[in-house]
């Protein structure tokens, strides 16, 4: 029990808390020499971050495209242009001759889809209510059908070459399934033998069975094929008043309901006659269904734990579609269900990555199908380049009677030798080459049905270096490498305030926040003021910039000055570079070779190496004693220096608040101690003036 001043009268707290703050003095020391350390350990790690900046600089000055920056000249821009990669030579092409430029396939339907202008279809309605419209249409038989399309996917947990797929596949659809795995789609093969790598064949089993090697662990392999019908069964809350089937398009001839209330059963269908639009009456007045949209309304809710049973099949329309491409032939079976729109369907066509694209004109009324690359690719040229199978495409949108126009490949003559590319756009040697018309440097006679080529001297392409850009990216790096030693001279040279260290608590609360940031800032300043490290790493950084370069592939640029880059002659500057430009320029133009060998250049000594070798080198050195003096943010305290000191502190700190608590518990068991002699001595003394008070009278 703690007394503070009841028999003396005196401040006790206030007593001890003075006495408590002359012991804590050496705490503050050690507080403040554990902050001391903190901001160091900051200031090391922010240039650490400046130090891995500048290391992302020398990265691109290590590549080759850094300096072999190309730009190409063109005769005639007109007629074809170039560009160039870092890849190619300084050297010259000539094209005498382009006879034809690469197209793409594509085919258009005979006519319009549409029965008449007064009678089109809307490409946002869905298909089989809008098929009426259609001009081309040979009957409901040909073009639509009734079943259930659906989707299963399987993730495989091992390596295989066979997927089992036993679902029921409506017949005559066996063989029509969209197979993709991880998202490719595969070619249905005629047989198992030899299977290519986008290949699957489907055994008799109804297994899916691929080349070895191509399913793997973790494959995604997703089937798109169509049953006979869906089949569903719900119990159902009370109140229900309607019902939403997954599908849409419903076939009104195949749909079946059952009801089942306890013992009870009932079947209902659709009454054929009955249809107001695509809505119609089930039977007996249980409600109605939209046929187009899958919607079932009840006339009255159902009872509670109602079982409904449904079994429907829905209309849909089914054909295959591809095209041969760069990467091989390419096709996959689609399956279009009647409540999906034209332009629904166009679009499911477009994203397919089939190579090929779709689309629908409203003015003409006709549909065209392009080829999205240019080029003949369909060598065997036994069948169109753009696959087209199925009723619907052929018969219902005219495509039948339709007429390919193939793919050409671009035909030229470059450098006396003629050659071909599938596309006007190809690279030769490092250098992208752009036809844009065709002509000839001589009179021919013009090809049958051909126009004549136009007449124009030969197309001479320049390859050549592009010093501009190759000079602006070493201006960039210099001036890079100067907001590095400016920075880092800022700190070596940084004044330290050595009255000024870090704030105690109580000095906090006598200061203004504006002046404890002021105080704060200047003892912060400092830290790294005469820093051996960073010191090290300016002298060596100087020399890494001013030692030659001497190795095999050196010529007569060997050292920074003689490209025309030195020393400021502002000594305060402490060692910034400055540029000559004029001289820079001429020594890129006259030897790139050896203005990139002195940058990037490597060898197994220091003196063979690049100047950009030699900064790595010693930027990765500065790194690394930083690393060891301050530590990376992912370390443990134990394994750098400043980490090790801070918790010999945060020890030193511990045992000295522990001590610090014994001492104040001393000062409060002695003051309690007076407290109580005191006390008692008063209970003494007015003890005896009431027995001499008492004798008086």
């Amino acid at each position: 029990m703690r007394i503070a001043g009841f028999a003396s009268g005196m401040d006790i707290d206030t007593m001890v808390k003075d006495l408590m703050n002359v012991e804590r003095i050496p705490l503050q020391k050690l507080e403040s020499k554990k902050q001391t350390l903190e901001w160091t350990q900051e200031a090391y790690r922010g240039v650490n971050t400046l130090l891995l900046d500048f290391e992302n600089t020398l990265f691109n000055m290590r590549l080759g495209s850094t300096f072999r920056s190309r730009e190409v000249s063109s005769s005639n821009d007109e007629f074809v242009s170039a560009t160039a990669s870092s890849a190619a030579n300084l050297t010259s092409f000539q094209i005498s001759k382009v006879s034809q430029l690469a197209e793409a396939a594509y085919r258009v339907n005979a006519s319009g889809i549409s029965v008449d202008d007064s009678n089109k279809i809307d490409k946002n309605k869905a298909l089989f209510q809008e098929s009426s419209k259609l001009a081309q249409a040979p009957g409901d038989e040909m073009v639509w059908n009734q079943g259930a399309i659906k989707k299963e996917s399987f993730v495989l947990d091992s390596d295989t070459n066979q997927v089992e797929f036993n679902k029921a596949v409506s017949g005559g659809y066996e063989n029509k399934l969209h197979v993709q795995v991880n998202g490719k789609t595969f070619n249905i093969a005629e047989t198992g033998d030899n299977l290519a790598a986008n290949e699957v064949f489907i055994d008799v089993d109804g297994n899916l069975n691929f080349k070895e090697g191509v399913l793997k662990k973790g494959a995604r392999v997703t089937v798109d094929y169509v049953a006979d019908k869906f089949e569903v069964t719900r119990n159902l809350g009370s109140g229900t008043k309607s019902l939403q089937l997954s599908a849409g398009s419903i076939a009104i001839e195949d749909f079946s309901l059952k009801l089942t209330v306890g013992e009870e059963e009932k079947n209902y269908q659709i009454v054929p006659a009955s249809g107001e639009g695509t809505v119609y009456q089930l039977s007996d007045g249980l409600g109605t269904i939209d046929v187009a949209t899958g919607r079932i309304n009840f006339t009255e809710e159902l009872a509670e734990d109602t079982e409904v049973s449904l079994e429907y099949k829905q209309n849909f329309t089914s054909f295959k579609m591809g095209a041969h491409t760069s990467d091989g032939k390419v096709e996959r079976n689609f399956f279009i269900s009647g409540d999906k729109s034209l332009n629904a369907m166009v679009a499911e066509v477009n994203s397919a990555n089939l190579g090929i694209s779709m689309m629908y004109d409203e003015f003409s009324d006709k549909i065209s199908i392009n080829r999205t690359e240019t080029g003949n690719f369909n060598d065997d040229g036994d069948e169109n380049e753009i696959i087209i199978d199925g009723a619907f495409l052929n018969h219902s949108l005219g495509f039948s009677n339709s007429t390919e126009v193939d793919g050409k490949n671009a035909k030229f003559t470059i450098n006396g030798l003629e050659t071909e590319r599938p596309s006007n756009s190809f690279q030769i040697d490092g250098v992208t080459f752009q036809l844009k018309q065709t002509f000839t440097t001589a009179n021919e006679e013009a090809v049958d049905g051909e126009p004549p080529l136009q007449e124009v001297p030969p197309v001479r392409l320049s390859v050549s270096n592009n010093t501009d850009d190759v000079f602006e990216k070493i201006k960039d790096f210099v001036e890079t490498y100067n907001t590095l030693i400016d920075s880092l001279n800022s700190k070596v040279n940084e004044t330290y305030y050595r009255d000024y260290g870090p704030l105690t608590d109580e000095q906090r609360e006598q200061l203004s926040d504006k002046q404890q940031e002021d105080w704060e800032e200047k003892a912060k300043s400092g830290m790294l003021r005469r820093d051996s490290i960073l010191q090290d790493a300016l002298s060596g950084m100087r020399r890494d910039f001013y030692s030659p370069v001497n190795n095999e592939a050196s010529g007569v640029f060997n050292q920074l000055a003689t490209i025309g880059i030195t020393t400021t002659k502002d000594y305060m500057a402490g060692g910034k570079l400055e540029i000559n430009e004029t001289k820079l320029r001429e020594a890129i133009e006259e030897d790139p070779a050896a203005v990139e060998n002195l940058f990037r250049g490597d060898g197994n000594s220091y003196g063979e190496k690049g100047i950009v070798r030699r900064l790595e080198d010693t930027i990765s050195g500065v790194k690394d004693r930083i690393y060891e003096r301050a530590g990376r943010t992912s370390w443990n305290a134990t394994q750098y220096t400043i980490g090790r000191n801070m918790n010999d502190l945060d020890k030193q700190i511990e045992r000295f608040e522990s001590r610090l608590k014994q001492i104040e518990d001393r000062y409060w068991r002695q003051f309690t101690a007076m407290e109580k002699a005191m006390a008692q001595a008063n209970q003494q003394a007015s003890y005896l003036m009431q027995q001499f008070g008492g004798g008086m009278q």
